[in-house]
Order: structure tokens, then C-alpha cells, then sequence
């Protein structure tokens, strides 16, 4: 009897422990699910990282702004050329003296424009351009024979505006004195004429005959011993170049 109360007993007991021990495992997982379950939670709690800062965006063009700018910019000056062709005669106006008997070969020749040169209604130089050039002779009168002359040309332009200096080639300009042999003759004349009268007077016929050749030799005398005229041009006298070869300019467009 008192073994089977023993056998009972530990039986009791067993069922208990297991119960119990059934239990614990069943607490034991209910709680790791959950812990797992909370873990799952603050994950997907969690907040996601700060995303890299945006690159600032490119300008847009501003079409106003760009309108302003283009208002506000200088203009550049507009040119076109103009080819003043061979042949163009150019008024001048003498700025230095020209003389035969003065002037020496190579002497600088300044003179400006009296009035515009225009090319097909386009004016390439305007009144008052300067021009410059030298003098290639210069002789003066002679005693006996030769007359004076003078001559020069022009081989530079200054170009209006900023343009500079172009070179240029225009013809000789060349004055030669008018002769002086019909007022000699006249001298000679006068002088053969003055002999006579005096020879008649104190020689009569012979006498006037002496006094011709006499008074025509002493008038010859006179012509040998004085120069003829000489050429001089002073500032402001009135000349014409005529170019040689074709001069290209730049002009503003108006």
C-alpha cells in the first residue's frame, strides 16, 4: 500500500514538472517571438538616413538680362571699302611754298583737299584731307637761255578717322616760267632805237647808223646780265594730283 501511494505520488510529481517544464519552454518562445517581433518593429521605425544635398541648378538663361546686355554694349563702327580708281584727279591746296629758284629736290610738299572725292555717290576723302609729297626739281632761271621751272609730287595721304597713313602715287606736277624772249627782244629794240636817235643828233646819217649798233649792243648787254622769271607757288595757291595707281579706303558706313 504505502509503495503504491510512493508510485503515485511520483507520479503526480512527474506530471507536474513536466507541465511545468512544458510551460517555461512555452513562455521561453512566446517571449523570443516577441522580442524578435519588437526588433522587426524599431527596424521598420527607424528612420531612413538624410539623403545627400541636391546640386543647385544651373542658371536659366535670362532673356531680358541678355536684351540689356546687348542695349548697353558699344556698337562697333561699321566700314566698308572704297577703291578710288587710277586716273582720279585730286583739287589740292597748297599748305608749303614751291619756288624754282628756293626749293631744293627732296623739300617736303604738305597740301589738303579744297574739296571731297566721292566714288559713286560714296565720299571716300573728305575736304580738308592732308596729303604729302616732295619736290623732284627745282631750276632757276638761266641768264642766257633756260627758263625756271619747278616740280613735285605727292606719295602720302593721312586717311580721316583713325585709318593712318596710306601710301599714294600721283603724276609729277610740274610749272615751267613762261619765256622771256619777246620782252628781251623789246630790251634789244629799245636799246638799238635810243643809239640812233643820239648818233643822228650828233653824227647824222653815219652817226645814226653808229648809235643803232651801239644802243643794240648796249641793250644786249642788259638782256645777258638779268635772269628771266622764276616760278613761285606760295601757300593757298590751287594745285591738281592725278592719282597714278588705284587707293583704297574705309568708310563708315552712315
Amino acid at each position: 500500500m504505502r509503495n503504491l501511494v510512493y508510485v503515485l505520488g511520483l507520479t503526480v510529481a512527474l506530471s507536474a514538472c513536466a507541465r511545468v517544464d512544458g510551460d517555461g519552454k512555452k513562455d521561453a518562445a512566446t517571449t523570443d517571438a516577441a522580442d524578435r517581433k519588437d526588433a522587426s518593429d524599431k527596424k521598420e521605425a527607424a528612420p531612413a538616413p538624410p539623403a545627400p544635398p541636391a546640386a543647385p541648378a544651373a542658371p536659366q538663361p535670362d532673356d531680358k538680362g541678355d536684351k540689356d546686355h546687348k542695349d548697353t554694349a558699344p556698337k562697333l563702327p561699321e566700314y566698308r571699302e572704297v577703291t578710288i580708281p587710277s586716273g582720279t584727279a585730286l583739287p589740292l591746296e597748297l599748305k608749303t611754298a614751291v619756288a624754282s629758284d628756293t626749293s631744293k629736290v627732296e623739300d617736303q610738299v604738305r597740301a589738303t583737299l579744297r574739296s571731297p572725292v566721292s566714288v559713286d555717290g560714296v565720299e571716300a576723302l573728305p575736304a580738308g584731307t592732308a596729303v604729302l609729297g616732295h619736290v623732284t626739281a627745282a631750276e632757276r632761271s638761266g641768264k642766257v637761255k633756260g627758263v625756271a621751272s619747278v616740280a613735285f609730287r605727292f606719295n602720302t595721304i593721312d586717311l580721316p578717322g583713325d585709318a593712318g597713313r596710306e601710301s599714294i602715287s600721283t603724276a609729277t606736277i610740274s610749272h615751267v616760267a613762261s619765256p622771256t624772249k619777246k620782252k628781251d627782244a623789246t630790251k634789244i629794240g629799245i636799246g638799238a632805237g635810243a643809239g640812233a636817235a643820239i648818233g643822228a643828233i650828233v653824227g647824222g646819217g653815219g652817226g645814226a647808223a653808229k648809235g643803232a649798233a651801239i644802243g643794240g649792243a648796249a641793250g644786249t648787254g642788259a638782256v645777258l646780265a638779268t635772269r628771266g622769271e622764276e616760278v613761285r607757288l606760295g601757300p593757298g595757291a590751287a594745285v591738281t594730283a592725278k592719282l597714278t595707281a588705284p587707293l583704297t579706303v574705309r568708310v563708315p558706313l552712315k
